[in-house]
């Protein structure tokens, strides 16, 4: 029997909202995409879960499906998708200039850079081809040229980040892994690397060794 053979690249974790980029990127996509009459009308169905949120008693993941379902159920798709376009090349002004640096390091590097994110593929998936990066976010559903209001796959947050992590890499074949996050949201995803950074906790980025194999 062989041992794995490991590549001599690293995987580098990237969250998005609060690291990465320095907003919220899924409630200024509802206010890019949707007019204020929309968003008042469907904002009142759900207050009480709003006003909970607010008052740290609605968990964040549960909001996010709540929220999602009221503004875009039965959304034409091919008008929101044009303009998650617009808003991604918006959201490009918005990254952290630090963890941008940061990332573009790693790809000089020649890891594997991924963004993992709880927001929405709608406009995330524009990012990362932008980025030239991969990505594993929360995936929305869409039926019959409409979104349903659900997500395909479960909200991308706490443990589902680092399980989706797992599911699509191997972690056993890199040299090093190193994850960035800013929240509770993170923790799981950071604990699966070796080098983590915190935003609002750590002072210093990790430092990133080139550790490919010389020829």
């Amino acid at each position: 029997m062989y041992a794995p053979s490991k590549t001599y690249k690293n995987l580098a974790l990237f969250d998005f909202d609060g690291t990465l980029c320095k907003k919220d990127s899924f409630t200024g996509f509802i206010f890019y995409a949707l007019s204020k009459r929309h968003i008042v009308k469907q904002g009142i169905k759900i207050l009480p879960w709003i006003q909970a949120y607010y008052l740290n008693i609605y968990p964040a993941h549960a909001m996010r499906i709540k929220l999602f379902n009221a503004m875009f159920k039965h959304a034409d798709a091919n008008e929101i998708l044009d303009i998650a376009d617009e808003y991604a090349y918006r959201l490009m002004g918005q990254l952290d200039p630090t963890l941008y640096q940061q990332l573009l390091k790693h790809q000089n590097n020649g890891d594997d850079v991924v963004l993992v994110s709880a927001s929405v593929d709608i406009y995330l998936e524009v990012i990362c081809q932008l980025l030239k990066i991969d990505l594993i976010c929360t995936e929305t559903e869409i039926l019959e040229g409409k979104f349903t209001g659900h997500y395909a796959t479960p909200d991308c947050s706490c443990e589902q980040k680092r399980l989706r992590v797992l599911e699509k890499y191997n972690l056993a074949h890199y040299q090093k892994v190193f994850a960035y996050g800013n929240s509770e949201e993170d923790l799981d995803m950071l604990n699966l690397a070796d080098f983590k950074y915190m935003v609002g906790k750590d002072q210093l980025l990790p430092n990133i060794e080139d550790e490919k194999k010389l020829a």
